[in-house]
């Protein structure tokens, strides 16, 4: 394969694209955050601080998400600048470094969702356990 400076310019916008999406689920959660935690105070239900407590567990992956997708993006420009000064060799490593942490970001964001996806069942089994009174 031959490696030139457009070879991590390819991930530029893929890496801009995921990082867009993660902002909107933080921006989104945030909200929920703030929702929830005047309903706490409200209500003092159970239900209520049980998806608080995943709000904490959700917001420390989606830290994690950005923070991985941020190290991808600049070893990307990294390796562009490595790849300009003709340091091949080590523009493929940091490359390849690049990959790794966009693929860690990628698994936190999956494990992120599966969360959500569990914060979302608790919801229907506390709308379900109400019916059932």
């Amino acid at each position: 394969m031959e490696f030139n400076i457009t070879t991590p310019a390819l991930l530029f916008s893929a890496i801009s694209l995921l990082l867009l999406a993660y902002t909107n689920r933080f921006l989104t959660l945030a909200s929920l955050v703030r929702q929830f935690v005047s309903l706490y105070a409200e209500k003092k239900e159970d239900n209520i601080l049980k998806q608080i407590s995943n709000f904490r567990i959700r917001l420390t992956l989606i830290k994690y998400t950005q923070l991985l997708g941020v190290l991808s993006f600049l070893c990307c420009v990294f390796c562009m600048f490595l790849t300009l000064f003709g340091k091949v060799f080590i523009a493929e490593l940091i490359f390849a470094l690049s990959l790794i942490l966009m693929m860690a970001s990628l698994l936190c964001s999956l494990f992120e969702i599966f969360i959500s996806i569990g914060a979302l069942k608790l919801e229907l089994t506390h709308i379900y356990e109400e019916t059932q009174k």
